[in-house]
């Protein structure tokens, strides 16, 4: 079970703009000793009222920053950055960060722009949970969410080998789960294993199923393109590679990136329709 934990006034950290929604540890051995104290609901806190916090601590939340820092990097926070990253929905960015505090009670995460700091995320399942606070769904649909999590990593390790047809069945049983967040990415990936078993239509339509969940999806788009390169519709080729650049104009430098373009001029250039440069 989650606490929250509100201290100083008006439910403020103080000499902050913070809240502190703490994930508590495991229990220490019983020969372990510490000094340090350990955080707990003060009284007077509300079932009612941590909803109220935690409602609002979700409603704006734009970014997200984990911390990778020595001490979280030690407790796991590569794995919460992996996680919550894979479950944020498009909306969410996620990022990793440098030391949020608190040194010893990691891995630490942060929600912004409201300066939230959760405390002891260093499982999936309390990853998923903190996701689940951020994006404002019930816990209800955590575990489905890490199924479908789970099964999109077999899957992505099924078209590795070359199992297209496999990662496909995979996907679509992650699809179905309707995780909370990372919907968008399984659709790409079977857009993909669909793409490598020349069904182009099946692809095209998960490409642009992820494009209208997540409409800035750079991968989507990408993968949009060599589905049309695939279709040798250059044109629409150009276009989707185009709309690449247009949001992240520094993927040029990509060598994936700059095979594509050659091979979309070769065919252009035998249609006597020469892409642009853009390097």
């Amino acid at each position: 079970m989650m606490a929250v934990v509100v201290e100083g006034s008006h439910s403020f950290l103080p000499n902050s703009n913070q809240y502190i929604l703490w994930f508590p540890p495991s229990p220490p051995p019983p020969t372990t000793t510490t000094n340090q104290k350990p955080l707990s609901t003060p009284p007077g806190i509300s079932k009612r009222h941590r909803a109220r916090l935690t409602k609002a601590a979700a409603a704006e939340t734009q970014e997200i920053r984990v911390c990778t820092n020595r001490t979280c990097r030690k407790q796991g926070s590569f794995q919460t950055l992996e996680v919550v990253t894979d479950l944020a929905p498009p909306d969410i960015t996620v990022k990793s960060s440098g030391c949020l505090g608190r040194c010893g009670s990691g891995p630490n995460v942060a929600l912004l722009p409201q300066g939230i700091i959760v405390n002891h995320c260093g499982t999936a399942a309390k990853a998923a949970q903190f996701m689940a606070t951020a994006a404002n769904v019930s816990d209800g649909n955590i575990s489905k969410s890490l199924e479908a999590l789970a099964l999109r990593k077999t899957a992505q390790a099924e078209s590795d080998l070359a199992n297209f047809s496999k990662a496909e069945e995979l996907l679509s049983l992650a699809i179905d789960l309707q995780p909370f967040g990372g919907i968008h990415i399984m659709y790409k990936y079977r857009s993909l294993a669909r793409l490598a078993m020349r069904n182009y239509l099946g692809a095209l339509e998960d490409a642009r199923e992820a494009l209208r969940l997540a409409p800035r999806y750079l991968e989507a788009y990408m993968c949009e393109g060599d589905i049309f390169m695939a279709m040798e519709e250059y044109d629409a080729a150009e276009k989707s590679y185009l709309t690449c650049l247009q949001i992240d104009p520094s993927i040029r430098r990509s060598k994936s990136f700059k095979t594509r373009v050659e091979k979309l001029n070769e065919k252009l250039s035998a249609a006597n329709m020469p892409l642009n440069q853009h390097e």
